[in-house]
């Protein structure tokens, strides 16, 4: 068998987790994985064993009959391209299907999650805070749902960001089917994913394995709305568990949807009301155009480029408003959003009331 044969087995295996898969390619090489001889000596449980030494190759001519035609990636446990900090969690998928760009499961992640029926405000939240923080050079990853996951992949995407949606289903088919051009627009700007082989369908133990990806790619989750028993309160667990940070957005006491964010705060997630102090709490900060993590620290002055530094003289007279500066600077009003939220983060601008920003000398 090819590479890609031996790892739509792997993910068919029962019981399977990328600790097993390690221990296993650590006996062999990849193309050695299914000897029985390997699979014999390897510690694996043994329904596992007996999938690996017998697989369904009806299943299998399937299976790759879909990942040729697809152009599907397959990314399996210790090999290159299996995403860093997703590895680190407890029971870690051995193989990952991906569509799309591959290579954007390795870039800084923010989760955002929330309610699958949000208010209208909580909405409009999210998409403004995915696109800022899309703007940052931050990929939004999401689960693909309706209502706050929607919105938040929306918002990157029009922000001419990254996202990426973590299934739970296979590949092969959308789920929420109303997704469908959604769908397409992640593959073209970053990436769906998912540890079900093609042909799974939607079924309800997998969406928590589904929220425990979500949060595993990040490095902080952001609950945005969330009812008291909302799915993403276990996504919000799970992140914990897996020592990430949880952000949670408050919102009014009388609105049932806060109530879910309101909890997170009280048991220690920190309560965000901008991405500037998503960005801070995760020690993230702009480098060149990327993203990098923990390379020097949040509010450290760095050189600035012709246009911030226009920015910054537009604003040393007197505070003023996103719209006004656009107008001024001749830019678009999503830059100026953007450069602003990173001058803020470097603490060489302060948001004033009604909406303005003033220059911190």
């Amino acid at each position: 068998m090819d590479t890609t044969a031996i790892g739509a087995v792997l993910a068919r295996a029962p019981g399977l987790n990328a600790a097993n898969l390690r221990a296993l390619l650590a006996l062999s090489d990849l193309e050695q994985a299914l000897d029985p001889r390997v699979v014999g000596e390897a510690d694996l449980p043994p329904a596992t064993r007996a999938h690996l030494m017998s697989p369904d190759l009806a299943a299998l001519r399937d299976d790759l009959r879909w990942i040729h035609t697809s152009g599907a990636h397959l990314i399996m446990a210790g090999r290159p391209g299996y995403p860093r900090l997703l590895e680190g969690i407890p029971s870690a998928p051995p193989v990952l299907f991906v569509l799309g760009d591959a290579g954007v499961l390795d870039k800084p992640q923010v989760a955002m999650v929330g309610s699958r029926n949000p208010t209208a405000g909580g909405r409009s939240t999210a998409l403004d805070f995915a696109a800022q923080l899309a703007r940052a050079g931050v990929v939004i990853t999401s689960g693909l749902a309706v209502g706050i996951d929607g919105a938040s992949h929306e918002g990157a995407l029009t922000a001419g960001g990254r996202t990426i949606a973590v299934c739970g289903t296979g590949l092969d088919e959308v789920y929420p089917r109303r997704h469908g051009a959604l769908a397409d627009r992640i593959r073209s700007r970053g990436a769906l994913v998912s540890e079900f082989p093609p042909h799974t369908p939607p079924r309800r133990q997998h969406f928590p394995r589904r929220n425990r990806l979500i949060s595993g790619l990040c490095a902080g989750t952001l609950v945005v709305e969330a009812a008291l028993e909302s799915g993403s309160l276990q996504t919000a667990r799970f992140a914990a568990r897996q020592g990430r940070k949880v952000f949670a957005i408050p919102g009014a006491i009388n609105n049932p949807l806060a109530r879910g964010c309101h909890k997170l705060i009280r048991s220690g997630a920190q309560l965000t009301d901008s991405p500037a102090q998503v960005l801070s709490g995760l020690g993230f900060s702009l480098i060149g155009e990327g993203l990098a993590a923990d390379r020097h620290p949040v509010g450290a002055r760095s050189p600035l480029d012709n246009a911030y530094e226009m920015l910054l003289d537009a604003l040393a007279l007197e505070p003023a408003t996103v719209d006004l500066l656009a107008e001024r600077l001749g830019l678009p009003g999503s830059s100026v959003a953007s450069m602003l939220l990173i001058l803020e983060l470097e603490g060489r601008v302060a948001p004033h009331p009604g909406g303005k920003y003033g220059y911190l000398p």
